[in-house]
């Protein structure tokens, strides 16, 4: 329930055209709301127009349910996708994994630590709990679902189950080394982020590092992305590089990525959370802190 003074996030896009801006501020301040911070993006591109606003001042539930309803004429007019959300709600996330797990730690370990303000609602995982001793999983339900190539169809179906009953807003695959079906994909459009461990748009699918190590080349990177049915073609959330050198072995780039992708991944998580992450087509538009 809103309450006095409370914090909410705007986001929208929609075609671009004048008076949006003009509109949405007006819409706000009738409503008695006072606008802490805006970010807006005209894409040259694509003709959109993007923008993230946050504000506070909402009274009470009949106020906010005015707001709502009165935003939801101007939406109309200018065709917005939107959404307004209290910054008090945290999104519900379920956590992919495989072997590698030094994302699903760094996540765990981020939200102990308030970092991450999130709602880890499932853990689910290719190897059973015994693999992730270290872990502190407490409080968080874990989900073994073994998957080979003969049963991947009826596994995918339970992960599905799991992320529904959940009722998980946002899906992160960290480093779950199966690659989701066109149909999962598609059921996930736009909530489900992966991390890759290269600097995409090279070296795609797998043994990334190997292929850099093949290649020379003289920096690694990671990249978050949200996941489509198009492998590791999904727009890109968020990307990091660190310089190696001839010296280094493949062993190395892997132990140096492995820093690079835990950054990464979190910090797209965190943007995602923070709703300043807007598709724009196969790109996004990704708002600064």
């Amino acid at each position: 329930m809103p309450e006095s003074n409370a914090q909410y996030v705007l986001t929208l896009s929609c075609p671009n055209r004048p008076g949006i801006v003009a509109a949405v501020s007006t819409c706000l301040f009738e409503h008695g709301c006072n606008i802490l911070d805006a970010q807006q993006y005209d894409s040259l591109d694509t003709g959109a127009f993007f923008a993230r606003i946050m504000f506070d001042r909402v009274a009470n539930q009949e106020k906010f349910a005015a707001l709502r309803t009165d935003f939801t004429g101007v939406a109309e007019k200018f065709a917005f996708k939107w959404q307004m959300r209290s910054r008090t709600k945290k999104k519900r996330v379920a956590i992919l994994a495989s072997k590698s797990d030094h994302c699903l730690a760094d996540l765990i370990y981020r939200w102990r630590i308030g970092e991450l303000d999130i709602a880890p609602v499932a853990i689910i995982a290719n190897h059973p709990r015994a693999a992730y001793t270290h872990i502190d999983m407490e409080g968080v339900p874990f989900h073994y679902l073994p998957v080979t190539r003969e049963t991947k169809m009826e596994q995918e179906a339970e992960v599905w189950r799991v992320i529904r009953e959940a009722e998980a807003d946002v899906v992160v695959l960290a480093r779950y080394m199966q690659v989701l079906s066109d149909g999962l994909a598609a059921k996930l459009a736009g909530r489900c982020i992966n991390i890759h461990h290269s600097f995409l748009p090279g070296f795609k699918g797998a043994k990334p590092y190997h292929q850099a190590h093949a290649r020379g080349v003289k920096l690694i990177g990671a990249t978050a992305h949200y996941v489509t049915s198009d492998l590791d073609e999904g727009p890109i959330i968020e990307q990091d590089v660190e310089r190696i050198s001839h010296r280094d072995t493949p062993d190395d780039l892997v132990r140096k990525g492995r820093d690079i992708e835990r950054r990464v991944l979190a910090r797209a998580l965190r943007k995602h959370i923070e709703d300043r992450v807007l598709l724009d087509g196969k790109k996004t538009v990704v708002f600064a802190d």
